[in-house]
């Protein structure tokens, strides 16, 4: 029977099986979702049974398709994990290109990338800057740092790294202005900040200036232009410095960051590392404001 099928079909299947898509599975493998769809129906031919029902624009494994699909996963698993294996040794020197939003990472990661430097692991962060929707391979990423809000599909690995936590506050030297700049860099945050009950009044009594990035609220807020709302994580050296001051409680908006791959984690120890190190660093940053 193996000499039957075809190796290109039997992947195809596994693809559209494991993201429950004809259109995914055409992105992942480099394809068009017609050359998916015809390798699916010639290995059906073939095989003589139905591998897939479609309900509701959904396609759902039968149980012949299940069966299929748990023999194939073994098979894939294990010559992924074979792969892996024999280029592991060429990798580990390779840089880790990660993408992560411009002011979290100029406030927060930049800074933090010269002390995981210093502790001599054998792989270099490369930092890209970009938000929302991630192209792994049209940009050659290998991770990114979002926020969960916005859908990045089941496609993509993530792992969350930590909450987000937000305050309002003021220049130490500026306390009169009755402007409050809000970023819309992120999808829905103004609309969060409505629904935390302890930012209302602060919401009410300000005028709203929207400005393009955090950044931009936060050089604003410095220069006297008004008060603003940002994450703890942005404003960690001005905290320090006592250039700000909070005129706030800090705040869980309901999101958090994740690192987020297009293939799983422990495929690359380099990954698992870089993430257990973002994670330590997020927690030791709640450690010190909250």
């Amino acid at each position: 029977m193996i000499e039957k099928i075809s190796l290109n079909s039997l992947k195809f299947f596994y693809f559209v099986a494991k993201y429950s898509s004809v259109t995914i599975a055409a992105k992942k493998l480099f394809v068009t979702q017609s050359a998916v769809s015809k390798q699916i129906y010639n290995l059906e031919e073939i095989l003589n049974i139905t591998l897939f029902e479609r309900r509701n624009k959904t396609l759902i494994l039968t149980k012949e398709g299940e069966t299929l699909f748990h023999c194939a996963q073994n098979i894939f698993n294990q010559l992924d994990d074979c792969l892996i294996g024999l280029t592991q040794n060429k990798t580990e020197n390779k840089q880790l290109v990660l993408s992560c939003e411009p002011t979290i990472s100029m406030k927060w990661l930049i800074p933090r990338l010269v002390e995981f430097k210093k502790l001599g692991h054998d792989f270099e962060i490369v930092l890209l800057t970009g938000g929302g929707v991630v192209d792994f391979e049209k940009d050659n990423i290998d991770i990114a740092i979002r926020r969960n809000d916005f859908e990045w599909g089941s496609h993509l690995f993530s792992e969350k790294i930590g909450d987000e936590y937000i305050v309002a506050v003021q220049a130490s030297h500026h306390p009169k202005t009755k402007e409050l700049l809000i970023s819309k860099s992120r999808p829905y945050f103004a609309k969060k900040l409505h629904q935390l009950d302890e930012l209302k009044d602060i919401l009410k009594k300000h005028s709203k200036i929207e400005l393009e990035h955090f950044y931009l609220c936060l050089e604003g807020c410095l220069a006297g232009l008004g008060k603003t709302i940002i994450s703890i994580y942005m404003i960690e050296k001005e905290l320090e410095l006592k250039s700000v001051k909070k005129i706030t409680p800090i705040l869980q908006d309901g999101s958090a960051y994740y690192l987020l791959s297009h293939t799983r984690f422990i495929e690359d120890p380099r990954k698992i590392i870089f993430l257990n190190w973002l994670k330590n660093e997020m927690k030791q940053s709640q450690i010190n404001h909250l």
